[in-house]
This record gives C-alpha cells, sequence and structure tokens, in this order.
C-alpha cells in the first residue's frame, strides 16, 4: 500500500480539459480559425501549455499576440468559476484512500488552487500542491514527481501516481512510482507497468484499501 499518493490535477481531480479547451478555442476565433474542443482534450493532455500553443501556432500558420496567455487564462478562470465540477467518484474515492495526498499538475499553481477551492477538493491536499510553473519541470520529465516524493519525504517506490494523460503516465512510470492511468477515453498506453481505471470508483480497491 502507497503511503503517499500524487494526483494530477486537470482531468483527474476536476473535470477542467474540456472547459480549457472551450477557452483554447474561443481564443483561436479571434484569429478565424476553428477549433475542436473535444480534439484539442484528446491530444493535448497534460501538456505544457507554450507546447501546446506552438504547434498549433505552426499548424495554423499564425502568430499569436502576446497577451494570449493573459486573456485567455482570464476565459478559463471565468469558465471554472461558472461550470466547474469535481471529477465523478473523486470525493468518495479521496475520502476512502489513506495515505498523504498531493497534487502534482503541469497547470499554474493560482490555477489549481481555484480550481481546487470551487470544487471543494482543497481539504485533501492543504498545501501539498506541486506546480510545473514553480518547479520548472513538466510531464513527461518524471522530475515533477520525484521533487514532489522528495519535498513530502517519501521515497518514491513508496507513492502512487493517478493520472489522466499519457504524458502523466509516463513520468509516473519513470520516477519509478505505481502509476494508475484513469483511462476515461479508452486509450492505448504502451508505457509498460501502468494499471488502467475507467471510474474513480474503482481507484481505492486498486490501491489497495
Amino acid at each position: 500500500m502507497s503511503k503517499c499518493l500524487l494526483f494530477d490535477n486537470d482531468g483527474t481531480l476536476v473535470d477542467s480539459e474540456h472547459l480549457s479547451s472551450i477557452g483554447l478555442a474561443m481564443m483561436f476565433e479571434n484569429y478565424g480559425i476553428k477549433l475542436d474542443a473535444d480534439e484539442l482534450v484528446i491530444r493535448f493532455r497534460g501538456w505544457k501549455l507554450t507546447s501546446i500553443l506552438s504547434l498549433l501556432e505552426e499548424e495554423n500558420n499564425i502568430k499569436l499576440k502576446s497577451h494570449f496567455v493573459a486573456a485567455y487564462r482570464d476565459i478559463v478562470t471565468k469558465l471554472f468559476t461558472r461550470e466547474l465540477k469535481p471529477v465523478e467518484g473523486i470525493v468518495d474515492a479521496l475520502e476512502a484512500l489513506d495515505g498523504e495526498k498531493a497534487v502534482v499538475s503541469s497547470g499554474p499553481l493560482q490555477k489549481i488552487k481555484h480550481a481546487l477551492n470551487i470544487c471543494g477538493l482543497s481539504k485533501y491536499f492543504i498545501n501539498n500542491l506541486f506546480s510545473s510553473y514553480e518547479v520548472g519541470i513538466w510531464k513527461p520529465d518524471p522530475g515533477i514527481y520525484l521533487h514532489a516524493a522528495k519535498s513530502m519525504g517519501y521515497r518514491p517506490e513508496n507513492c502512487s501516481v493517478i493520472d489522466d494523460g499519457l504524458v502523466g503516465v509516463k513520468a509516473g512510470v519513470e520516477a519509478g512510482m505505481k502509476t494508475y492511468f484513469f483511462n476515461r477515453f479508452n486509450e492505448e498506453s504502451n508505457t509498460v507497468g501502468v494499471v488502467p481505471f475507467q471510474a474513480m470508483k474503482e481507484l481505492p480497491k486498486l490501491i489497495g484499501n
């Protein structure tokens, strides 16, 4: 049984990825480009925002304005405030799971805090929040999960990762941690050693509680 549980945030704890993708599609409409929010979710879950934007700039042969990211963050914050919900079954799973818990996310720290507060999940993690923007490491680099484990005083083999993105799953396995893939979209993972599941109600039994 793992002593430390490291949760991804977007798509794992909070059902935010479609809202974030809607925000991105809204921003690209200003450039006369139509993006499909559902497709964006599938393609870019867990990615670094600058990497997403660089690829979309290249694919659409455009140059985004300097204020793009700030305007995008503002739209997403408003969407979250109005519509964000916790992932189905996550509250019951968190209540059932023993062990210290942390959030390890590619999103900015303020976005993590905002999302957790809206969804009523902050109490499960307190200050155990690790953002790639604070650490300077993005998934699939395992360093983000290794940093979180070390900061909380645990060895990698005593930690479990719960992530819904292929880049996060890869990071967890390469960090030497038991990794659970919240595979809502029935994707194929080529990463050896991953434990897939499709509903949060399955997680406590899988982890061993």
